[in-house]
């Protein structure tokens, strides 16, 4: 009989945990990465398609850094709380292009991080010079916090 009630202890707290739904992860507001660039995603609509501005930190020009406009797709076929994105940022300040690609995750801690993955493409003069046109690199970005 006692290892009935155990059992049935186990069970109830097993299912009652399943029943707890996760907290789910929200492109929309504002975020930071790992280097201290930052950026706005404004409202996702029912296509999952958004936009945005991104201010970054970092650059390889010795022009002045501006906010640059963004626009994103999200996977809105996955409903399980953590879905993967891709956004296009066309820089306002110089003539090159980033297209970034990354997952919305919450962590044990139940904080939201997005890992990405990112691909930048410079322009160049010749096509000779094109091996050096196309940068790759990841960021991890946080919330920032109201």
């Amino acid at each position: 009989m006692e290892q009935a009630t155990v059992f049935l202890l186990v069970l109830t707290l097993a299912l009652g945990a399943h029943g707890l739904s996760p907290k789910k992860c929200s492109l929309m507001g504002e975020w930071i990465n790992d280097l201290g660039s930052t950026m706005k995603i404004l409202a996702v609509n029912g296509n999952g398609d958004f936009s945005g501005t991104y201010l970054t930190a970092v650059t390889a020009t010795t022009n002045e850094i501006k906010e640059s406009p963004l626009q994103g797709s999200l996977q809105r076929k996955n409903q399980k709380g953590q879905p993967t994105f891709g956004f296009t940022v066309n820089w306002t300040f110089s003539d090159s292009v980033t297209v970034f690609t990354g997952q919305c995750f919450v962590d044990k801690n139940g904080k939201e991080v997005l890992k990405t993955m990112w691909l930048l493409r410079s322009h160049m003069d010749s096509i000779e010079n094109d091996w050096k046109a196309t940068r790759v690199g990841i960021n991890i970005f946080t919330r920032v916090p109201s």
